[in-house]
């Protein structure tokens, strides 16, 4: 009996000894082809995660990371960018969306997170020749200038008592862009604050502010595939697009919104031009969280570049009182004479733009600079770099509207994407589909508080200039400023 249980002990350990050679084996076979795959021609990089925006300086334009058995290769010079988003843009074309993401874009169902191909392109084509056409955004100029004015107004009522109320100047913007996004979309802005109803704006910031966040946090479900689960508990972030508060509702008797051109397009028998609901969904979610989250960002800090350089602010406002005039409101007709404000606009976007584009996946093995980039390879723009880079900038890191304001420069860096060096709304067909309305709306706003107000930092705080980061580069501590009414005529403010 005692040789029999000797006999089964000695064969379990033998086949636990077995086991653990196989598994050995087998786990070094991997890592030797894992290795051999990832040292033929990659880039140079890490073996683990560090922060990539500060990596360009150790490892050169292009490195590779590893992210669990995701390869991720980051570029960050002007040339290798152009290699991605012009001479190879289709190779390149897909997205490797995070899962919140895909959970906030309905699957990837939207412009910003859907793969390249006929659907995109029906996507885009319907956004950018319907909905950003000239005609339709000159159409709403009339709801973006009343809810402008509504801010000014309300600004001004709070300096009645000439004691004037400091003002988070992040909570103001964000609250002008959702009104105007809104009234554009369904055109209820203005009925909600008529009816005292005004927790829509409020609830739209929190969930807004949220989902940047998560699109721009990593997740161990981009990882790790059996955590996806997880993050679908960040969907009701979004669930105000689907029709919560009665949006798209009762839209006969009012102008035609965007809303009511997207439920058309979605009514539509032809196919070619025809979306499907949660199509429309997923647009609605990129217009309100490209419409609004950006713009504010950079409002936010422009305002706080402005503050902490004075002689700007004042250059600013004396170019608004020779184009505008003291005795008139900025009209949208002004912002093409308003070069030093494009130019102020333009340097805070370099400085405090998004820290890299939407990652790009490979659809194909390709090569970029001479090195292997297999195919699902996710590709990063590194914007951060590329704008603070020394052999294309003067002075980089300090904020110098005077970069952009030479004509000549001027015309070298917009915001179309030719210029690999200045990337702020990216490049190629994968840029962002909404620079037309993102221009008007964020001079538009800018150049009418500015005009309107001096402003200045409640006594006895200081200008933080910390960054939060994210799919974009926020302020750390929110913008506190006091506005003082600038203009002579009161009726102004009305």
């Amino acid at each position: 009996m005692a040789l029999r249980v000797d006999d089964a002990s000695s064969n379990e350990s033998a086949i636990i000894t077995c086991l653990v050679s196989v598994l050995a084996v087998a786990y070094f076979a991997w890592n030797v082809k894992k290795s051999r795959k990832a040292n033929a021609k990659l880039p140079p990089g890490p073996r683990g995660l560090p922060t990539f925006t500060e990596l360009a300086g150790v490892y050169g334009p292009i490195f590779k990371l590893w992210v669990g058995k995701k390869l991720c290769v980051v570029v960050s010079s002007p040339s290798l960018v152009k290699q991605v988003v012009r001479d190879q843009d289709i190779t390149f074309a897909n997205r490797d969306p995070p899962i919140a993401g895909l959970v906030a874009s309905f699957g990837g169902n939207d412009i910003l997170f859907s793969n390249y191909g006929p659907e995109w392109r029906k996507l885009r084509k319907l956004f950018v020749g319907k909905l950003m056409s000239n005609a339709s955004l000159d159409a709403c100029y009339a709801l973006r200038k009343q809810e402008v004015k509504n801010i000014i107004r309300d600004l001004y009522n709070n300096n009645k008592t000439g004691i004037g109320k400091p003002i988070d100047v992040g909570e103001l913007s964000i609250s002008t862009f959702v009104c105007v996004i809104q009234n554009m979309l369904w055109g209820e802005a203005l009925e909600l604050r008529e009816k005292g109803i005004s927790n829509l704006g409020a609830e739209l910031k929190f969930k807004l502010a949220e989902l940047v966040v998560l699109m721009g946090t990593p997740n161990i479900s981009d990882i790790i595939p059996c955590f996806h689960g997880l993050i679908y508990k960040y969907r009701n972030k979004v669930s105000v697009v689907e029709g919560e508060g009665g949006a798209g509702n009762n839209i006969e008797g009012r102008n035609k919104d965007f809303l009511q051109l997207l439920l058309e397009l979605q009514e539509n028998e032809d196919s070619a031009s025809s979306i499907s609901t949660i199509q429309l969904k997923a647009l609605l979610v990129d217009i309100i969280s490209g419409g609004t989250d950006t713009t504010t960002t950079t409002v936010e800090w422009t305002m706080t570049e402005l503050m902490h350089y004075p002689r700007v602010m004042k250059k600013v406002q004396e170019e608004l009182a020779q184009v505008v005039g003291m005795d008139s409101c900025v009209e949208e007709f002004h912002l093409p004479k308003l070069k030093y404000l494009d130019a102020v606009v333009k340097e805070t976007f370099r400085l405090h733009s998004v820290p890299y584009l939407v990652p790009r996946r490979a659809s194909q093995s390709s090569s970029i600079g001479g090195y292997t980039v297999p195919k699902d390879t996710t590709i990063i723009l590194n914007v951060w770099a590329i704008h603070r880079d020394p052999q294309i900038w003067d002075n980089p890191l300090e904020f110098g509207p005077e970069k952009f304001f030479n004509d000549g420069i001027a015309s070298k860096f917009d915001y179309s994407g030719n210029n690999f060096q200045y990337l702020p709304f990216g490049a190629g067909r994968r840029m962002c589909a909404g620079i037309a309305l993102a221009e008007r709306m964020l001079m538009f706003v800018l150049a009418s508080l500015l005009h309107s107000f001096d402003w200045k930092l409640p006594a006895g705080t200081k200008l933080d200039l910390s960054e939060k980061f994210g799919i974009l580069i926020k302020k750390k501590e929110p913008l506190v400023a006091i506005p003082t009414p600038r203009l002579p005529n009161s009726e102004l403010y009305q």
